[in-house]
């Protein structure tokens, strides 16, 4: 399994705090499964190494577990959310890549 694509749909929300970073929670389970099959492979704070595309538009970045939710973070940039309109609050689908393999 090299490099697989997981989808998922999950609402956006902003961190509290004065930076407003955007985020959607990757599923619980699918968190699970990722962290015990890519344990291994983790860099800062946990991160893993991803492709994400949300519509059109694909971009490399990183996810992080959170352990307050038991699931993986994913980090929406500015320049993300407004090329494809998302906002606070928005459903999104998104897939996600992880970029090491085993």
């Amino acid at each position: 399994m090299k490099n697989p694509t997981y989808k998922f749909n999950s609402q956006v929300w902003i961190y509290p705090g004065v930076a407003a970073w955007h985020f959607v929670n990757l599923d619980k389970d699918t968190s699970e499964l990722i962290k015990n099959l890519y344990a291994p492979f983790t860099k800062g704070f946990g991160s893993l190494p991803v492709t994400v595309t949300v519509g059109k538009t694909s971009w490399e970045t990183s996810i992080f577990p959170d352990k307050k939710s038991g699931s993986y973070l994913l980090p929406l940039k500015a320049n993300i959310r407004k090329k494809e309109n998302i906002k606070a609050d928005d459903t999104i689908k998104f897939e996600v890549k992880i970029m090491t393999g085993l």
